[in-house]
């Protein structure tokens, strides 16, 4: 038998007598570094807040195979680098692509797809179709994937920054016309700005976000527990109770 499959059955059994946290006798106790940039409500990084919808899941997972975290915060683009360099040890929420394959291992879909938005603040800033946005300064973030045509479009005028909250000031300041952003997160900025910020009627759907694992790292010999971890999480509906928490406060 794989010992994914023991592990989850091995975890299974002692929940469902009630217990909090269990021995994973497959997954020998690990200290991992889990870099992580500030991005509200998926990782919410403060003095005294570790937290959010990406790390309350992977805290989950880490509690059931034993291991401790500790994290590392910088800009997303720079997270990305540490974790391809092994700076870190794992990523959480960033999408899968050929180039980034090519560092890391993506273990697991474990963070629910979202609709990228296009965020404007006047009328005229206002996007129908997807040619609309051509003219337009868009503010994106450093480093991040949207979709295939809007990523590789060399038509398209893009103004980066290292946070979604430093884009909604720039929008604000008119230094862009639209912000792209992930529902939750562009939702969550604008409304702890308290700026009157509209959302277009055009959107992409999203992409499922990963976890991430540099494959320098020791982790990367457990893949298959974090995967049976998560099962387990989807099973006894611990995944989908934290996604509600985070996703209800900012839906229409």
């Amino acid at each position: 038998m794989a010992r994914w499959l023991t592990l989850l059955l091995a975890l299974s059994l002692p929940l469902a007598a009630g217990a909090d946290a269990v021995d994973a006798p497959s997954a020998p106790t690990l200290t991992l570094t889990v870099g992580v940039d500030n991005a509200p409500p998926y990782r919410i990084i403060g003095p005294n807040r570790k937290s959010g919808l990406y790390l309350d899941i992977f805290q989950e997972i880490a509690d059931r195979l034993g291991w401790q975290l500790r994290y590392r915060e910088a800009p997303f683009r720079r997270v990305l680098r540490m974790a391809e360099q092994g700076e870190v040890d794992v990523m959480l929420g960033p999408l899968r692509t050929p180039d980034r394959e090519q560092k890391l291992v993506f273990v697991a879909p474990a963070f629910p797809p979202e609709r990228r938005l296009f965020f404007y603040l006047d009328d005229r800033n206002r996007i129908t179709r997807y040619s609309d946005l051509y003219g337009k300064r868009i503010g994106v973030l450093d480093g991040a994937h949207y979709f295939h045509r809007f990523d590789q479009d060399g038509e398209l005028v893009k103004e980066s920054a290292a946070r979604y909250r430093n884009l909604m000031l720039m929008m604000e300041k008119q230094r862009v016309d639209v912000v792209i952003a992930p529902e939750l997160v562009g939702r969550y900025t604008v409304q702890n700005l308290g700026l009157d910020v509209h959302v277009s009627p055009f959107f992409f759907p999203g992409e499922a976000s990963w976890i991430a694992v540099a494959k320098g790292s020791p982790a990367v010999a457990y893949v298959d527990d974090i995967r049976a971890a998560l099962k387990l999480l989807e099973m006894n509906g611990t995944r989908e109770s934290l996604i509600l928490k985070y996703l209800e406060p900012f839906k229409d």
